[in-house]
């Protein structure tokens, strides 16, 4: 325990921003996974590590001394309708875990039980969404893409009832922290009622200040600390959100309570990486809509920012007037933020080492090129290195129109050639861009139905291994990395909430 550090910052702030509350027991805890390099990462004591001390942890059932349960407190927009209190209704925050690089990470138990935001919610969780939210969060860290993690899975040994009965299971998340644009929205409504009696915004603050010292120190020494924490917060999303997109990522609902302060993906539930690639592709079932499609998250995401920049007002300026102009400027930034750091990841995809003026339009061509052919997005970048030397191998298998595919190659080769890099390293530059293998939507499905059903985690175990190295496929793995076929195609997600 020496090396472990824990400490409990944001429970010791108290009510409003959390309240303390304890996991349910649960009948009979099994293991399902453990992340034993993101324990080490973490120094987390070894009498933890897939023990039945390590089980009464993760299912809640017998916390140590150093946890101090708790649900946070926050708002949202959910489909763009404001909700005053949500909160964690079914996670827990255990501790803060100082990790071996000094970074505070928060441990969180998800599906735990009721807790003070539960509502009429049972706080549990079924297997399914505990499976999806291990494999995928997994994989996107794999891939470089700031992300909560997953440290631990158990079987509860009771049963969730959702549309049927489903086996419950909880889920051990690590994360920066859980602190959400939500979260300022609940405090800053709370606020905008409490100043209406008394004239003060010391909960705002309050909260900020402590936000600000947790993940954005450097902003403390800048002339408007409160506008820097809002510039830095857009920047990191705008890299997320392009981050998401150069991946063909998904996230499924973005609502407000869904988008995290630190810059990292959170709340796996309704998301899926695409297949054919489609601008307005949606999955999740309850986006009748299409707000959340593939094309719409940046636009969204900006709209998620305004809503943070709106509670930052009274601590951006004293005159409102003034927070707005000065909020308002940093969100209309984000914009150009994002589409820049999208350029410079879809050029490196296609093997541009420095994107130009010129390379938006060839990027915008292959896109396009992918969409009308109708070509699965992952697996139509991952052979685009095969066509660097010869533009009638590689991608030019999946296109029907292969006369507009040669017109785009030749200016894509003519482009390559300019970098005056050894077209090998081109290749190998590729192959360490686009994945080989990512959580595909069909092949969850089946982890989901073979673990739920029979009990069976082999496919799970072997998708997960498989995941950890996403620009490699081994030949045992190569049907994980193949697009499915009309009958396995994947039309809706589930939030599993």
């Amino acid at each position: 325990m020496n090396d472990f550090k824990v400490d409990n910052s944001l429970a010791r702030l108290g009510k409003p921003f959390s309240e303390a509350s304890m996991p349910t027991v649960v009948p009979a805890p099994q293991w399902i996974a453990f992340n034993s390099s993101l324990a080490q990462q973490l120094q987390l004591p070894e009498q933890y590590w897939q023990t039945d001390a390590g089980l009464n942890l993760f299912s809640g059932n017998n916390l140590p001394e150093w946890a101090t349960p708790a649900a946070h407190a926050y708002a949202g927009h959910q489909f763009g309708h404001f909700v005053p209190q949500l909160g964690d209704g079914r996670a827990l925050l255990l501790a803060e875990v100082i990790d071996r690089d000094g970074k505070r990470v928060d441990m969180q138990l998800k599906g735990a039980g009721t807790t003070p935001f539960s509502r009429r919610g049972d706080g549990r969780s079924p297997l399914g969404p505990v499976l999806r939210e291990y494999l995928i969060s997994e994989a996107m860290h794999a891939l470089g893409i700031p992300s909560t993690r997953a440290l631990a899975a158990v079987i509860t040994g009771d049963w969730v009832q959702r549309d049927t009965a489903e086996p419950g299971a909880i889920l051990t998340r690590i994360a920066s922290s859980h602190i959400r644009v939500g979260s300022f929205q609940y405090i800053a409504h709370r606020g905008a009622n409490h100043q209406a009696q008394n004239g003060e915004q010391t909960e705002l603050k309050t909260f900020a200040d402590y936000v600000i010292k947790r993940h954005y120190p450097e902003c403390l020494s800048q002339a408007n600390p409160y506008l820097a924490f809002l510039t830095a917060v857009i920047d990191n999303q705008a890299k997320l959100i392009a981050n998401w997109m150069s991946i063909g990522f998904i996230h499924g609902v973005m609502n407000t309570d869904n988008m995290t302060i630190s810059g990292e993906t959170i709340d796996y539930g309704p998301c899926a990486f695409m297949d054919s690639f489609n601008p307005a592709q949606v999955y999740s079932y309850i986006d009748s809509q299409g707000r959340y499609a593939w094309g719409n998250q940046p636009k969204i995401a900006s709209w998620n920012l305004a809503r943070f920049a709106e509670t930052l007002l009274p601590l951006i300026a004293e005159q409102r007037e003034q927070a707005i102009e000065l909020a308002s400027a940093a969100v209309q930034s984000f914009g150009q933020r994002n589409e820049a750091y999208f350029l410079q990841l879809m050029a490196k995809k296609i093997g541009l080492q420095q994107v130009t003026a010129d390379d938006e339009g060839l990027i915008a061509g292959f896109l396009q090129l992918l969409h009308s052919n109708t070509v699965d997005f992952s697996q139509g970048f991952r052979l685009l290195s095969q066509s660097v030397t010869d533009s009638n191998s590689g991608t030019i298998t999946l296109m029907t129109d292969k006369a507009a595919w040669q017109h785009w190659a030749s200016a894509w080769q003519q482009r390559l050639a300019v970098q005056g890099l050894d077209l090998s390293q081109v290749q190998a530059n590729m192959d360490a861009t686009n994945p080989a293998i990512i959580p595909r939507n069909h092949i969850i499905a089946k982890v989901i139905q073979q673990a739920t059903t029979d009990g069976d985690l082999r496919l799970f175990n072997q998708l997960k291994q498989a995941l950890a190295t996403p620009f490699e496929l081994k030949p045992d793995d190569a049907f994980l990395a193949a697009p499915p076929s009309d009958k396995e195609q994947i039309k809706n997600t589930f939030c599993g909430t």
